[in-house]
């Protein structure tokens, strides 16, 4: 018994929950966290080297991936200009755009449902002559473009979030102490 359809029903359940978890992060005001927002771009970062490692074997596909990457970051950049940020008493908040990630989300998976069904049938065909099923996704330069285009976006949307909430967080101003507290310091 072949346990490839359970797997693949695995892998897609994933990656629609990512998605889904991914849309709805675009719409809405959320809380600051540089922390999370510093895992983020590493595991991205790791993510787009190994895009661009990946696409090392063709000067086509590594071209796509840095173009790609490049476009996404001036589309943060943007994006960033767009963000609304709030300085409130439990914390900084920002408000992204919606429009652009949700474009950008529907655009990445229009592209990949166009792939799956375009190549669904040499799945089997491509497993059984390289070992990896999902080689036939990988063989578009755009593809990789608009995963890079994500990465991209990504990586630089969190960067510009960092910068933006630390000038603000240095702009806000200091809760003032309690009067009938001494002062701190000597």
């Amino acid at each position: 018994m072949s346990h490839d359809p359970y797997v693949f029903a695995a892998i897609a359940a994933l990656v629609l929950l990512a998605l889904y978890r991914r849309f709805r992060s675009s719409f809405g005001r959320q809380r600051l966290s540089p922390t999370r927002i510093k895992v983020r771009i590493g595991l991205l970062g790791l993510a787009t080297l190994m895009l661009i490692l990946r696409g090392m074997h063709s000067i086509d596909f590594a071209a796509a991936g840095l173009v790609g990457v490049a476009a996404g970051a001036a589309l943060a950049w943007y994006a960033i200009r767009l963000t609304r940020f709030d300085v409130m008493p439990g914390g900084l908040f920002y408000t992204p755009n919606g429009y652009i990630g949700a474009v950008l989300t529907a655009v990445l998976l229009g592209r990949l449902v166009y792939r799956f069904q375009v190549l669904y049938p040499s799945l089997k065909a491509a497993k059984a002559q390289t070992g990896d099923p999902f080689a036939s996704f990988q063989g578009s330069p755009l593809t990789v473009a608009l995963f890079g285009i994500v990465l991209g976006y990504y990586i630089a949307y969190g960067i510009g979030l960092l910068i933006r909430g630390a000038a603000l967080r240095s702009q806000a101003p200091q809760p003032a102490g309690d009067a009938a507290s001494p002062p701190s310091g000597p």
